[in-house]
């Protein structure tokens, strides 16, 4: 048994009878209508208690928890540049360990988290990450990948999708949007043969807790990818959040897992997908894409879809889909 499965054997996760009522993350910040991201992050903190030190990465969080003079954090917090967010708490734990090894401080099982966007994590805080997942501290990270720079101004990032509409990657004549694909960060994570990665999504919010949960009590570095729909960079409206994450993992655009101690594990599987068209008409980023598009980009999640079942073992599921493949 693993480190993380040893830490993780008598995690017995959170229900609907016995969720946590601390609100490290308090009501009275300025997100935006139907934001997925403050909702996710909220979700995470309640799961993870109020017994942490959280390092902000510039970007939306930062911006609509803290207006000065006011905050909506109820837990020691800290801002940082937009790409050194897991560098600063890194440098918070290692700090931590080496004031109580000295007796300077009483030693408590603090929780030491990261957060950034998908700008903040999959490109110009990649190497930060990298550097702390492979030093081995003892961290969470969260990415709340809302798919694009939406702090300032809807810029793409590598994490948005291919085809999708930004302010930097517009349709055009010459244009089809976005034109590359997303990064995949958890397996860029996992690459890194820490204890804890996994995917998750508020449109199931226990799933995301206990990931969250899970993710603290492993010891050493744990990534958890959160899955944060936008309607104000997506283009949809703010009271179909949740239906669109939803749709995200029904469609397998957004499938749902776990990789501990090195071993993938899906979190939910999806026997009748739906077509990914039907999430891609529910976003005014997409309305450009022609049925031929629509068709290359199934095909492409088909292919990462299989790829996962594989890592995953589910042989017999991998084998369904392919029945099924060709109708979707």
């Amino acid at each position: 048994m693993g480190a993380a499965a040893e830490a993780l054997k008598d995690f017995k996760g959170f229900s609907m009878k016995n969720l946590p009522r601390e609100e490290p993350l308090s009501p009275g910040h300025r997100a935006c209508q139907g934001c997925a991201e403050i909702l996710s992050l909220r979700l995470a903190l309640k799961a993870i208690g109020k017994n942490v030190i959280v390092a902000s990465a510039t970007g939306c969080m930062e911006i609509v928890t803290t207006p000065y003079p006011q905050t909506a954090w109820r837990v020691p917090w800290i801002h940082v540049a937009f790409e050194n967010a897991a560098a600063v708490i890194s440098g918070v734990e290692a700090a931590y360990k080496a004031m109580t090894r000295k007796g300077k401080m009483e030693k408590k099982d603090v929780v030491f988290v990261a957060y950034g966007g998908d700008g903040g994590t999959a490109d110009i805080g990649l190497q930060a990450l990298s550097g702390a997942l492979e030093r081995g501290h003892n961290f969470v990270y969260l990415c709340l990948d809302n798919e694009a720079y939406m702090n300032t101004g809807i810029q793409r990032s590598s994490a948005t999708p291919y085809g999708a509409m930004t302010t930097t990657s517009p349709p055009g004549k010459k244009s089809i949007g976005q034109a590359t694909w997303k990064k995949n960060v958890p397996a860029i994570a996992a690459a890194h043969d820490i204890p804890y990665v996994a995917t998750a999504s508020p449109a199931y919010p226990i799933d995301l807790m206990n990931k969250a949960k899970k993710a603290s009590l492993v010891p050493g570095p744990a990534y958890v990818h959160i899955f944060c729909v936008c309607p104000t960079g997506w283009r949809h409206d703010s009271s179909i959040t949740i239906e669109v994450a939803r749709m995200a993992v029904a469609t397998n655009v957004f499938p749902l897992y776990e990789v501990i101690d090195g071993q993938w594990k899906l979190s939910r599987k999806n026997p009748k997908p739906k077509p990914v068209k039907e999430y891609l008409k529910l976003q005014r980023r997409f309305r450009h894409l022609t049925d031929a598009e629509i068709a290359k980009i199934q095909q492409r999640v088909n292919k990462e879809w299989k790829t996962l079942l594989a890592r995953c073992g589910e042989l017999e599921e991998l084998e369904k889909f392919e029945e099924i493949e060709q109708n979707l």
